[in-house]
């Protein structure tokens, strides 16, 4: 291997042999190859290449039982304890509706998948894992130790691909938008967001405004959004365990989010990450990578929808956290004054 010639699929299994206790992820990144072709070197040894499409993916999750599903960026983990059921397909955006596993799947961006047998000093552990054009991880599912083996074996012969060779062409990393704002349409803006009845009318509206959402975050002012502090983010990790009200936190990349709806139960910082580490939830974050912190507001024909969204210097979204709003669960006053007393930006925010 050369700076310029990526290494060989041999050459990628010695330096996973010789890394056990580092993340696949951190060997991907030391080698300077993605992920998914760290994976693909391991095909017809730990690695079985499978069909990526969300309703293959889906299909036989629900058969696996009690599992584990990640989806993270590249500064925030979401692994939630769960079983996948109720599965909607769709040609641009599919879900998971479990109160455990809770997906918004974008099937456009899932492009290789694997199913892999790894051996530990536990014993095999499981995991279907997709990846995006660029081979980075998607969604990961692990099977834990209640999980359906035999469905795992069936759903192996199902899935498999004509192509199990070990090298993976990927696409260049897309970076993240960086923010954009026209301060000449503040006005419209305001007017525009103070006239919204859901959530997800605030994506079409700077959409057509010809912003994106940071840019927007930026210029529109008090009473729709302001800037926190970047500490922000431990401060209501921690005022949301102490109070022990349920939150929604969101978590995901171009190819799926995943969402938790619950309280925090135990949190431990550990170097530059935060995390919460409950039976049933893990979150892990770098808090180190939070370079901007908006405490948001949407009006909905629910009440007003309140949000803490963090950001990093590039502009990419790292996390959202909302009050959770379900009939005899609604933790969203609650939530709305827990925002409201997170320290402010004592400097102003470039537009």
């Amino acid at each position: 291997m050369t700076a310029t010639t990526p290494p060989s699929p041999h050459e990628i299994r010695k330096a996973l042999a010789e890394n056990l206790n580092m993340r696949e992820r951190d060997i991907a990144d030391k080698l300077n190859i993605s992920e998914a072709a760290l994976i693909a070197a391991h095909t017809n040894d730990i690695a079985t290449r499978v069909d990526a499409h969300p309703d293959a993916v889906m299909a036989v999750a629900q058969t696996f039982g009690e599992v584990m599903a990640l989806t993270r960026n590249p500064s925030c983990v979401n692994e939630k304890v769960g079983v996948y059921d109720n599965y909607h397909s769709g040609p641009h955006a599919s879900m998971i509706l479990t109160e455990d596993i809770d997906l918004r799947i974008f099937p456009a961006h899932w492009h290789h998948a694997f199913m892999v047998e790894k051996a530990t000093e536990t014993g095999t552990r499981r995991s279907l894992q997709v990846f995006d054009a660029a081979g980075d991880a998607v969604h990961k599912i692990f099977l834990r130790d209640g999980s359906d083996i035999s469905a795992w074996d069936v759903a192996k012969a199902k899935m498999r691909s004509n192509d199990q060779g070990a090298t993976i062409t990927v696409e260049a990393r897309k970076p993240d938008e960086t923010p954009k704002a026209d301060p000449a349409k503040r006005d419209i803006l305001q007017k525009e967001w103070a006239r919204m009845t859901d959530t997800h009318q605030f994506m079409r509206l700077t959409s057509k405004l010809k912003m994106n959402r940071l840019g927007a975050y930026r210029i529109a002012g008090e009473p729709f959004v302001r800037a926190l502090e970047v500490d922000a983010v431990d401060q209501m990790l921690h005022r949301v365990q102490e109070s022990g009200i349920e939150v929604m936190i969101f978590t995901g990349n171009r190819g799926c989010i995943q969402i938790h709806s619950g309280p925090i139960g135990t949190l431990k910082g550990m170097g530059p990450w935060q995390n919460v580490m409950d039976p049933r939830f893990n979150l892990h974050l770098r808090l180190d990578h939070v370079a901007e912190v908006w405490a948001v507001e949407k009006p909905t024909q629910r009440g007003p929808a309140v949000s803490v969204e963090a950001f990093n210097a590039t502009g990419g979204l790292i996390f959202q956290v909302f009050g959770v709003g379900k009939e005899g669960r609604d933790s969203r006053p609650v939530w709305g004054e827990l925002v409201k007393g997170l320290d402010g930006l004592k400097t102003q925010v470039p537009a």
